[in-house]
Formats: C-alpha cells, structure tokens, sequence
C-alpha cells in the first residue's frame, strides 16, 4: 500500500461521522482540488497530495483551540510510516499555518506548494459547497442563523477569532467573502471568481426572505 493510500485510510478513519463540514469529504474535495492546482501551477505533488490529505487532522476548532495537535499528529503519522524527513518537514509546515486566522491577521505561505493546498481548502469554503459548510458548522456549534442585531466583527489576532461565537451569517463576512482576494495562484483565483458571485447571489435572496415577505 503507498503513503498516499495509508494516509487516506488513516484520515477517513479519524474524521469517520464528523458532521461539522470537516469530514472526509471535505479533505478528498481539498485533495482533488490541490491535485488540479498543483498541476497547473507546477508543485510537488507528492508533497501537497499528502499535505491535503493531513491538512485537518486535528483541527484546532474541535481541540480547544490546540493549533499545534494537527501538526504533531501529521508529523507523528509520516515518521511511523518511514516517509522521508526531506517530505515530512513542508508538510508539516502546510498543516501548521493553513489555516485562516481572522480578517485582520496575514496568513502568508512561503512555499508553492503551501499556497496550492491553502488555495484548495479555501476553495473548498466558498461557493455551494462552502455556503453547506458554513451551516452545517454553525449547527454543530448550536449557533443562531441570523441576527439583524448583531454586526460581522473583522477579527485583528488569531486569539480573537479563535473566541468568535457569532451566527453563521456574519461567517460570510468575517471570512467567506474575503478569500476571493488572498488565493495565491492564478488557478486558483479563477475559480474563486464564480463561487464568490454564487455567495453573493445567495446572501442577496436570503435577506430578501428574511422578513417572509418575499
């Protein structure tokens, strides 16, 4: 069996039942996604196959807040399994800082192939599939829909985000609608464009039958 069919048994095995948006079918899309990206733009694949593959084991938002336990176990998984430290040490990498961190708070890659897997998992976060995401998350987390009281909070450190309890809508502000402006490759920017507007469209009908006037 390859790393890269280990690390897909191993992966699907931890996020089994998981119905916060963060299953494994969210990785498979990221994984398909970098695959296409990767491509275009030119990485190692071997490196951001497995790096999407790992990129949410153990995200920090089902971990009290632990943004060190997904990347010690990626690394921990990849040495048991004899892969190359020259392989594990960008992955790791890619896990540790993939992650969105607040509207204010840079999240810069510094390699390709980081920026391929990053591009990926936010693709994979806006469009249908993200608008899905973003309520399935917010029902795990027993948080409101909508409230018209109550305003987006453009987060300005990762602590403060990390705290964030506000309702699914203002998820699309604090976060969703910005991606479309930090993708990093011209690939992935192309295919940011028509799930941004998509976004756009669905937030447009939503508040127009908010009232149940329309």
């Amino acid at each position: 069996m390859s790393i890269i069919e280990k690390t897909c048994h191993f992966v699907e095995q931890k996020l089994a039942g998981d119905g916060s948006g963060h299953d494994w079918w969210h990785i498979y899309r990221v994984w398909n996604l970098a695959k296409v990206i990767a491509k275009q733009e030119g990485a190692n694949s071997h490196i951001v196959a497995l790096s999407a593959l790992l990129h949410d084991i153990a995200d920090w938002k089902f971990h009290d807040g632990d943004d060190t336990k997904g990347p010690r176990m990626a690394e921990q998984f990849l040495l048991e399994n004899k892969v190359a430290r020259e392989v594990i040490d960008p992955v790791v990498e890619i896990v540790a800082t993939i992650s969105y961190k607040g509207a204010g708070v840079a999240t810069l890659m510094r390699t390709l192939e980081g920026k391929v897997v990053q591009d990926a998992d936010r693709l994979d976060a806006i469009g249908a599939m993200g608008i899905a995401r973003t309520f399935a998350y917010g029902g795990h987390k027993n948080r409101l829909m909508y409230h018209p009281d109550e305003k987006p909070v453009m987060h300005q450190s990762f602590a403060e985000y990390k705290k964030n309890t506000g309702h699914t809508i203002n998820h699309f502000y604090e976060k969703l609608l910005l991606l479309k402006d930090r993708m990093n490759t011209a690939s992935a920017k192309k295919i940011a464009d028509g799930r941004h507007q998509f976004m756009q469209s669905y937030l447009d009908q939503f508040y127009e039958e908010w009232d149940g006037k329309a």
